[in-house]
C-alpha cells in the first residue's frame, strides 16, 4: 500500500542536526528535479526579499519564510515526519505509534511538497516555505515542473498494491495516477454527515485518523475494495462505488459527524 500525503503550510524549526543531504533522499529519480527548484528558490530569497514574498505568497507576518529558504542548504534537517505540522499530522501522530506501526509509515507514506516532489517520512529535510502552487520565475509553476519526472518515478513506487490517494487538488496536480495504477487508486473525501459538505478541519482530521487507524492496526488492503472493508471494520461510514470504466481511480464518501 502506498498513501499520498499532502504536506502542511505550517512546519516545526529544522532543529540542529546535520544540514540537508538531497543525494540521500528517497526516490532518486526526482533528484535533477529537486535541484533545479532548490537553486531557484535559494536564488531567490537570497535575493530581493519583496521580489520573494510576492513569488511565494507571503503575507507580512511571514516574511522570516524569505530567510529560512535562503539557508535552506546549511540549515538542520529533520525527519519529514517530524517537520510537517498541522491538523492531518496531529491527528496522524507519528512519533506515538508502536515500532512496528513506525517502519509501517516508513514503507507506505509519500508526503508530496512543491520543494521536494515527494519524500518519505523518514528522509531529513530542514524546514522550508514552498507550496505546489507557487510559480517560480525561470521554472515557471511547480505543479507543471514535477509532472513529467513524476511520472517517471512514481509508477514504480507505486508497486502492485492499492494507492492511496489523500492529497489536496495542488499536490494532485503533480501526479495522477494512470492506466492499471489508476485503477487499484482510491482517493478520499470526508464530508460532515449532516450537511454533506467537505470541511476542512474534519477533512483533514479525519484523514489523519484514517491513515493512524491502518498503521496502527497493521491493516494493508490490496485494492480499493479491500480499503472499503478495511476501513468499514475499523468503525467509519463510508460510502463508495466501483468507476464504470477501467482505469479510473475510486472515489470514496467517508462520513463523520465531529472529530475530537
Amino acid at each position: 500500500m502506498l498513501v499520498l500525503l499532502p504536506p502542511s503550510e505550517g512546519k516545526a524549526s529544522s532543529g540542529r542536526g546535520a544540514p540537508l543531504k538531497p543525494e540521500s533522499l528517497s526516490l532518486p529519480g526526482l533528484a535533477g528535479a529537486r535541484a533545479a527548484v532548490l537553486d531557484e528558490l535559494v536564488e531567490l530569497c537570497a535575493g530581493d526579499e519583496e521580489k520573494a514574498r510576492d513569488v511565494l505568497g507571503l503575507s507580512e507576518g511571514l516574511r522570516g519564510e524569505v530567510g529560512k529558504n535562503a539557508g535552506l542548504r546549511t540549515a538542520g534537517a529533520r525527519p519529514a515526519g517530524e517537520i510537517y505540522t498541522g491538523v492531518l499530522y496531529d491527528a496522524l501522530d507519528l512519533g506515538s505509534l508502536t515500532a512496528d506501526a513506525k517502519r509501517r509509515a516508513a514503507r507506505s507514506l509519500l508526503v508530496f511538497s512543491g520543494l521536494w516532489g515527494a519524500v518519505r517520512v523518514t528522509d531529513r529535510i530542514p524546514s522550508y516555505r514552498c507550496s505546489m502552487g507557487v510559480r517560480l520565475p525561470g521554472l515557471g509553476a511547480l505543479a507543471g515542473h514535477w509532472r513529467a519526472p513524476m511520472a517517471e518515478v512514481l509508477p514504480a513506487a507505486a508497486g502492485d498494491g492499492l494507492v492511496l490517494d489523500l492529497r489536496s487538488a495542488a499536490y494532485a496536480a503533480a501526479w495522477k495516477p494512470r492506466g492499471e495504477v489508476a485503477g487499484r487508486t482510491a482517493t478520499v473525501r470526508v464530508l460532515h454527515a449532516p450537511t454533506r459538505k467537505v470541511v476542512s478541519h474534519f477533512n483533514k482530521a479525519t484523514k489523519g485518523r484514517i491513515v493512524r487507524s491502518l498503521l496502527a492496526e497493521g491493516v494493508a488492503p490490496a485494492d480499493p475494495a479491500g480499503l472499503v472493508e478495511a476501513l468499514r471494520d475499523l468503525g467509519y461510514v463510508v460510502e463508495a462505488a466501483a468507476p464504470g470504466r477501467a482505469g479510473r481511480a475510486w472515489a470514496l464518501d467517508v462520513l463523520v459527524d465531529t472529530v475530537h
